[in-house]
């Protein structure tokens, strides 16, 4: 059953309401919280490209405090194993019994800090969870719950001693973003407010977790032209056939871009997707899922400058609005 004009009003509302209240904390980023919060009820997950010190263990706080939720931070090193994010069965002896031990992953918003720090081995337990929201550990399924967001972070300046994410990998963060620094006006106010350590200890519940369950099925059944499938497709397909592109937008991007098409026109009051939405969430969508060719990159072509040509080219229909 599709979204009604109604549901997509309170939607809208109770949309505003989170990202006024996370916002709280970061000051003046809204914009971003924006599109982690459409991330969250997208069901994805968010890779934040960012210098230390930019509030990525904030973000994580005053999302988690926002929805009722609990929040846990991962610090990945190069020793971190698997077992130190997902868990681990240990028996006891006094039940005569073995016992799972949850990991720091099950949590309703994890901060993955500086992934690309730990072995292949150890991101690769990021996966499975990442993609079905669950851990098998033992042989036995542990479910990591509903709300949950794994948001990632890498420094793009210090590469020394990292693992890069394989394509496979990024291909599982449903956007990439930054928070980047605030401007002049804004870190005067943060710096007055230096004494407080923690900027979400003083945030009150604006949802509880399982209304944002609710948000996010109800973010689900919001109505998508065939047209608007098309042209997002075409998209799709003519980022794999640009000259400078080695590995284009998969199947599993273009799905992606649907489903938080579809929680961004819910955010702005509509019970139907635009082909403008889909324009506007192109760049942090899709990305981190191209691989340039070597000669591009080394003649200074960017992933921004092939998303932004190929928008240009791909003729946008002009979609009916949905009943």
């Amino acid at each position: 059953m599709s979204m009604t004009p109604e549901q997509a009003a309170w939607f809208q509302g109770t949309f505003h309401r989170l990202v006024e209240n996370v916002d709280k904390a970061l000051q003046g980023k809204s914009e971003i919280v924006g599109l982690v919060v459409a991330a969250m009820l997208a069901e994805g997950h968010v890779l934040l490209e960012d210098a230390p010190g930019t509030g990525k263990t904030s973000l994580a706080r005053a999302l988690a405090a926002t929805v009722q939720g609990t929040s846990s931070r991962i610090q990945f090193t190069p020793d971190l194993l698997p077992s130190d994010v997902t868990g681990v069965t240990i028996y006891d002896q006094r039940e005569h019994r073995f016992e799972f031990h949850k990991g720091p992953i099950f949590a309703s918003i994890v901060l993955a800090d500086e992934i690309n720090r730990a072995s292949p081995k150890t991101q690769s337990a990021l996966l499975e969870v990442m993609e079905e929201s669950r851990v098998t550990v033992d042989g036995v399924t542990h479910e990591a719950g509903r709300p949950f967001l794994v948001i990632a972070t890498q420094n793009p300046v210090e590469q020394a001693g990292t693992y890069k994410l394989p394509e496979a990998q990024l291909d599982r963060f449903l956007i990439k973003t930054s928070i980047g620094y605030p401007d002049l006006e804004v870190t005067e106010r943060i710096l007055a407010g230096a004494s407080q350590r923690n900027s979400s200890a003083g945030l009150a519940a604006v949802i509880t977790t399982s209304a944002v369950a609710d948000m996010a099925d109800l973010g689900a059944s919001v109505h998508v032209e065939p047209a608007v499938l098309r042209y997002t497709a075409e998209l799709a397909e003519a980022t794999r056939a640009d000259s400078a592109i080695r590995l284009g937008v998969s199947v599993r991007g273009a799905i992606a871009m649907i489903r938080i098409a579809k929680v961004w026109a819910a955010a702005h009051g509509r019970h139907y997707v635009l082909p403008d939405d889909i324009k506007a969430l192109a760049r942090p969508v899709w990305q981190h899922r191209l691989l340039l060719d070597a000669e591009a990159e080394f003649a200074g072509t960017t992933a921004d400058s092939v998303i932004g040509r190929v928008l240009e080219n791909v003729a946008a229909p002009q979609a009916r609005a949905a009943v």
